[in-house]
C-alpha cells in the first residue's frame, strides 16, 4: 500500500546455561524487533542438544500464541528471528532460524544483512553437490560455516575461518548443542548488542530496546568483525577478523531503529533530533506549524521545531491496528486506503502553512498521498522536508530500497521538480555532508544509496531476487 522503505531482520539470542522460559524470554525480544520485519517470524529453542522450532509467516503475536510457545517448552537458550525479504523469494524455506543438521552437530542461525557474494557462493556449493532448500542468503553463510567445521576443532573456529569468504553484511548468532555464538561483519553494517539479566543470562539482539524488554542490562555492542562465544564457560572474544572498521548503515539511525535504541553509543533519538536541527539550518521557510510523519519523522520534527522555532504539532494519527493482513486496495481505491493507516489532524494544519517532516521519499507517490491529505485537511501551504538526502542508488547491504530507475530522486533532476510531483510548496532534503554529525562524527558509516559509493566491492551482488530468477529460468 505504501511505497516506503522496509526494515530488513531482527535477530535475538539468550543463553540461560540452565532450564527455564527461554521461548517467552525471544517472544518478548522479538516483539521488540517487531518493527524491523512484519512477514515472518520463528524460535528455535535448544533443550540439551535437543532442538523445536517454530516458523511461520505472520507477526509475532500471530504466531507465538501461548499454545505454540507451550509446545516449545523449557530449553537452556534459544533463539529468534523476525524477517521482512530483502533478498530471496517470499517462500517458507527462507524463513528464518534455519536448523541445519549436518555430521558434527545441529546449528541453528539467524541473519540480518545480505551478501554481496551469496551467488557465488553459492554457486560453488551447488557445483560440489550441495543442495539448496531456499532463495536467501542465508543459507549461503550457513553451507560456509558447515564446510570449515569439518576441519575445525569448534564452531567458533569454523565461523572464523569462514568469515574472510563471506562478503557483504551480516550480523548473526548461531546455536549449536552447548554455545550461542554471535558475529558481525567487519564493517559492521548491522547493528547487533550483548546484554546480561540480573540472573546471569545473557542476551543479544539487533538493537538495545529489546535487551531492556527482557530486563537485561546492555553490557557493549558486537564490535565489526568479532566474533562473540557464549557458553558455561562464559563470554569469550575473538577478533582475528577485526578490521578497526566500521561503516554502519546510516539509515539505521534515519529510520530503521527504534528511537529507544543506543547503537554503536549514538542514540537513535538524539540523532534523528540532530537530523530535524540540522534541515532547520539548510532548508528554513516561513512557516506556522511543524509536523512529523509518523513514526521516524516525529523525532526529526521536533529538532526542526526546536531549531527553527516554528511550533511543533501533532499533525497526523496513525492507525495502530493494521497488520499484515490488512488487504491490498485496487490502484482506484489507494487514496482512501492511505486514510486508513493515517489521518491528518484537521485542527492542526487546517489554515496554517505547514512544515511536514518525513524521513525519506522513495517513488514519491505516497509523500504526494501524504500531502494531499494535509491539503484536504485544509492546510494552506506543505512544505515537505526529508531527514535523509535523496535515495540515488540500491542498497546491497539489507536494505529494501527499489532498484534505481523506480527512485523519484533519480527519475527527476531537480527538488522542484520531485516538489511539483508531490505538490509540495518546496521541498528539501538533509545534505549528505551532514550525516557524520548524526553520529558525531565518532565512527564511520555506509551511505551507499545516497552516493554510489559503497563500502566493498559490489560487483557480484545481482539484483535482490536473484536466486528466485535463477529457479524460475532453468
Amino acid at each position: 500500500m505504501f511505497d516506503s522503505i522496509h526494515e530488513e531482520c531482527g535477530v535475538f539470542g539468550i543463553y540461560e546455561g540452565k532450564n527455564s522460559d527461554v521461548a517467552a524470554s525471544v517472544y518478548f525480544g522479538l516483539y521488540a524487533l517487531q518493527h524491523r520485519g512484519q512477514e515472518s517470524c520463528g524460535i528455535t529453542v535448544c533443550d540439551d542438544g535437543v532442538f523445536r522450532h517454530k516458523r511461520s509467516d505472520g507477526l509475532v503475536s500471530e504466531v507465538f500464541t501461548r499454545d505454540e510457545l507451550d509446545k516449545l517448552g523449557s530449553g537452556n537458550m534459544a533463539v529468534g528471528h523476525v524477517r521482512y525479504s530483502t533478498t530471496g523469494g517470499h517462500s517458507h524455506n527462507n524463513i528464518q532460524p534455519l536448523v541445519i543438521r549436518h555430521i558434527k552437530g545441529n546449528m541453528a542461525l539467524v541473519h540480518n544483512g545480505n551478501l554481496v557474494n551469496a551467488a557465488e557462493l553459492r554457486r560453488s556449493f551447488e557445483m560440489s553437490g550441495a543442495i539448496f532448500h531456499g532463495t536467501s542468503d542465508t543459507e549461503a553463510i550457513a553451507y560456509s560455516i558447515v564446510r570449515e567445521r569439518l576441519t575445525s576443532s569448534s564452531t567458533e573456529q569454523a565461523v572464523e575461518r569462514a568469515m574472510p569468504f563471506i562478503k557483504g553484511a551480516y550480523s548473526c548468532i548461531l546455536m549449536t548443542a552447548t554455545k550461542l555464538i554471535a558475529f558481525r561483519d567487519p564493517d559492521g553494517f548491522r547493528p547487533l548488542c550483548i546484554g546480561r539479566t540480573a540472573d546471569g543470562a545473557y542476551v543479544v539482539a539487533s538493537e538495545s530496546c529489546a535487551l531492556e524488554t527482557v530486563g537485561a542490562e546492555f553490557l557493549r555492542d558486537v564490535d565489526a568483525g568479532e566474533i562473540v562465544v557464549i557458553s558455561q564457560n562464559g563470554l569469550q572474544s575473538i577478533r582475528t577478523n577485526c578490521k578497526n572498521r566500521r561503516n554502519i548503515c546510516i539509515f539505521e539511525y534515519i529510520y530503521f531503529a527504534r528511537p529507544d535504541s543506543v547503537i554503536e553509543g549514538v542514540s537513535v533519538h538524539r540523532a534523528r533530533i540532530t537530523a530535524g536541527k540540522l534541515l532547520a539550518k539548510h532548508s528554513s521557510v516561513e512557516a506556522d506549524i511543524v509536523i512529523g510523519v509518523p513514526d521516524s519523522g516525529l523525532d526529526a520534527a521536533l529538532g526542526y521545531s526546536a531549531e527553527s522555532g516554528i511550533p511543533y504539532g501533532i499533525g497526523f494519527i496513525k492507525n495502530k491496528y493494521i497488520g499484515r493482513s490488512f488487504i491490498q486496495p485496487e490502484q482506484h481505491q489507494r487514496e482512501n486506503a492511505v486514510k486508513i493507516k493515517l489521518n491528518a489532524v484537521r485542527e492542526t494544519v487546517a489554515g496554517k502553512r505547514v512544515v511536514m517532516i518525513d524521513d525519506s521519499i522513495v517513488r514519491g507517490t505516497t509523500s504526494a498521498r501524504i500531502v494531499k491529505l494535509l491539503r484536504d485537511a485544509g492546510a494552506t501551504e506543505v512544505h515537505v522536508r526529508i531527514s535523509s538526502p535523496p535515495f540515488l542508488h540500491s542498497c546491497h547491504f539489507g536494505t529494501d530500497i527499489d532498484s534505481e530507475e523506480n527512485l523519484i530522486a533519480g527519475k527527476y533532476s531537480s527538488t522542484e521538480e520531485i516538489a511539483r510531483f508531490i505538490d509540495a510548496d518546496s521541498l528539501a532534503y538533509l545534505p549528505v555532508d551532514c550525516l557524520g554529525e548524526l553520529v558525531d562524527n565518532k565512527f564511520g558509516y555506509c551511505k551507499g544509496c545516497f552516493t554510489g559509493n559503497y563500502p566493498v566491492d559490489i560487483s557480484g551482488a545481482g539484483s535482490k531476487n536473484k536466486f528466485d530468477e535463477k529457479i524460475h529460468s532453468a
